[in-house]
């Protein structure tokens, strides 16, 4: 009953804010007394912040508001967040606690190289770092050489970036045998879903322990959820968060254990509270409590987004798929990249992937393999196309993967 006063709360704070009160025109908080009551509240969805920039979600008085962060808005009209003194309290609260799940203490040199400015990222990490009362070090992304030189001198014992530029690091440094310089020990990693061979790359090149933190803009950033020593799933902050399941083309809930999209509801947000928000994330709820001791529930490992899938020739591709296939098969690394073409009538499909096998009549046979398999796992036969290690685009933010030329 305890989350359900907690729920009651925050869709009473989001009532504040002109979005909601349009939003939620015909509900009656006295009305929802129950789970089943709440599941009934229609959805948010990103599209509908858009709809209400700038300020439109922003639930208290203006001189509440300390910051505001926002979505890239790369796709259509950015989403404006403000944030209050306690949202930004609160987010640095639970960023500490993902460090200390991590196995971070007060004595680690924290490495911050995700980008500061409207995006969540960087400030995100540093405030939690300055809370846990470790040494930050905000290199934000870019200049490599710096940020290797920094990592030497001043000995960083935590890297935090995505897992693209984590790779991108993790390649410049063994190529320039510094490697033994180097005094990383984990890395927390997060803003993209990865697969296993790249996780298994950039631990082994780094020599650190990975750990996956989880967020978003509209739901403070990252810091949310990360996973804990026992590796297997997310952690879920839900004194702060309530999380669903749901089906994500029927929006029915679904039980532990399925997989489905993520839905999240802020329960102490204040200057920007949002109910039901649809992450487009597929993940699970994981039952039972975790070996590790921590009481919050988990999710399993992002496999994906359910608006990252694409459809060549009636197969339905998922990126995740795709990371798994290839893991599978020896000698092919984990950089990847789908272009999806509409030639002569029909979609093609190309994939790149990056090995270390000689190109020439060894990579050749890799690509017929590659092939083979993607048609008996996926359902379809694409051109594999081999290309040396390092060919293949590297990121300082997110790895695009998949090209879709056919609009």
């Amino acid at each position: 009953m305890e989350s359900m006063d907690k729920i009651k709360k925050a869709i009473k704070n989001a009532k504040k804010s002109a979005f909601y009160q349009k939003h939620f025109a015909d509900i009656n908080i006295e009305d929802i007394n129950s789970i089943d009551d709440f599941n009934k509240l229609p959805f948010t969805d990103k599209e509908d912040l858009r709809q209400a920039y700038p300020f439109g979600l922003q639930a208290v008085p203006d001189e509440e508001v300390v910051r505001i962060h926002s979505s890239s808005g790369t796709t259509g009209t950015p989403v404006i967040i403000p944030y209050t003194r306690k949202d930004v309290e609160d987010w640095a609260i639970m960023f500490k606690r993902c460090y200390e799940t991590a196995g971070c203490t007060n004595l680690d040199r924290i490495h911050i190289t995700p980008g500061y400015g409207l995006w969540t990222a960087g400030i995100g990490f540093q405030a939690g770092a300055e809370l846990l009362g470790a040494l930050a070090i905000p290199m934000g992304p870019g200049n490599t050489d710096k940020q290797i030189k920094m990592m030497i001198d001043l000995k960083s014992t935590v890297i935090c970036a995505t897992s693209s530029y984590a790779l991108l690091l993790a390649e410049e440094i063994e190529k320039r045998g510094v490697r033994s310089k180097i005094h990383l020990k984990k890395g927390v990693i997060g803003s993209e879903r990865w697969g296993e061979k790249m996780r298994n790359r950039i631990a082994g090149e780094l020599g650190v322990e990975l750990y996956d933190i989880y967020g978003l803009t509209e739901i403070y950033g990252p810091g949310i959820g990360i996973n804990c020593q026992k590796q297997a799933a997310m952690h879920m902050w839900t004194d702060y968060l309530y999380c669903e399941i749901i089906d994500p083309k029927t929006g029915e809930l679904l039980p532990d254990g399925e997989t489905g999209e993520l839905v999240i509801t802020t329960l102490c947000k204040e200057g920007a509270p949002l109910i039901r928000y649809r992450t487009h994330d597929l993940t699970k709820l994981i039952p039972g409590k975790c070996e590790c001791g921590l009481d919050y529930p988990r999710i399993a490992t992002l496999i994906g987004r359910s608006d990252d899938m694409v459809k060549v020739r009636g197969s339905i591709i998922y990126p995740s798929r795709v990371d798994e296939l290839l893991a599978s098969i020896d000698g092919v690394s984990s950089e990847y990249q789908i272009m999806i073409d509409h030639l002569n009538g029909r979609d093609m499909l190309t994939l790149f992937f990056e090995t270390n096998v000689e190109i020439g009549n060894a990579s050749a046979g890799l690509e017929k393999t590659v092939e083979h398999e993607f048609k008996q796992k996926i359902g379809l036969t694409p051109k594999a196309k081999a290309v040396g290690m390092g060919e293949l685009p590297r990121s300082e933010k997110k790895s695009t993967r998949v090209f879709d030329n056919r609009y």
